[in-house]
């Protein structure tokens, strides 16, 4: 279990309804400042854990200055484009085994991954990312993506590939080309939760291998944006780019929201589970024709 602070493990044996014995903590002393959420996935293998750490600011505009030859020698032991100072180990995937040893840096430059998951049937690791809020109301855009080994994301220094920050202005001209762009590129400011896989057969057949992702809504935008679930559509198991809005109906109005979904799950029967955290309220989705 992925806490703000920490990951720890409770002791759990098949068709359990509780833990057996007390958490131990496998990673201690994670940072809480500004992104405190945590979200774990866990390799097909079983033999890695990721958890995902988010930025402790809006966008590093308190880093000290480092020489040349100090970044490179920092990002040899954090990864391409690590940022440090109060944000050394924010804004990045981390991997680690199940005991809690050989933690390290997966992929920087994602200022908040708030959602993982691992795509059923292979080893690839998904994320959803939150961007930063300073460049305008259609700027820079959220998204869905897959995370790569040593994948570099921009943040702070770009966004969306090699779009820079004004913020940050020609400091670090070296990276322009070696951002990865995001798979599936939403809204900016919709504020996207958490993302899963259909892997059921209650749907149509061409829902399955899809992702479901949450919006849990816009805050610093005039005119709203996100409070739905959308579907992002794949093709041969490989993103697209094209997303559809798949679960609506939470704004009423310029000035009236009721709801904003967080969480999302495929349960055994094969309906989503949409939880609603504005209501404390679990929306459960099926399909008319079944």
């Amino acid at each position: 279990m992925a806490a703000a602070d920490q990951v720890v493990r409770y002791p759990y044996r098949s068709g359990d309804r509780k833990a057996t014995g007390p958490a131990e903590v496998i990673i201690a002393d994670i940072p809480t400042k500004r992104h405190w959420t945590r979200d774990l996935a866990v390799s097909r293998d079983g033999q890695r854990l990721f958890v995902a750490i988010g930025s402790a600011s809006n966008v590093a505009a308190a880093m000290p200055e480092k020489t040349p030859e100090e970044i490179k020698a920092h990002e040899k032991t954090h990864g391409l484009g690590a940022a440090w100072g109060e944000e050394e180990n924010r804004a990045v995937v981390r991997v680690f085994d199940p005991d809690g040893k050989n933690l390290r840096n997966y992929a920087t430059g994602l200022r908040n991954c708030s959602g993982m998951t691992i795509q059923p049937g292979t080893d690839t690791l998904w994320c959803t990312g939150n961007e930063r809020d300073h460049i305008g109301p259609n700027l820079a855009p959220d998204y869905l993506t897959t995370v790569k080994e040593g994948g570099f994301y921009g943040w702070p220094w770009y966004y969306t590939g090699g779009y820079e920050d004004p913020a940050h202005a020609g400091e670090r001209a070296d990276l322009k080309d070696k951002v990865t762009t995001p798979d599936v590129l939403l809204q900016a400011h919709s504020s996207t939760m958490q993302i899963v896989f259909y892997d059921g057969d209650a749907f149509p057949a061409e829902y399955r291998g899809d992702a479901f992702a949450t919006m849990h809504g816009s805050w610093n935008r005039e005119e709203r944006t996100g409070y739905k679930v959308v579907r992002a559509r794949m093709k041969d198991g490989k993103p697209t780019g094209v997303y559809e809005d798949f679960m609506t109906g939470f704004v009423l109005d310029k000035n009236t929201v009721w709801g904003r979904p967080t969480a999302i799950a495929v349960a055994p029967d094969g309906a989503l589970l949409v939880s609603d955290d504005a209501n404390g309220t679990i929306f459960r989705v099926t399909h008319p024709a079944k």
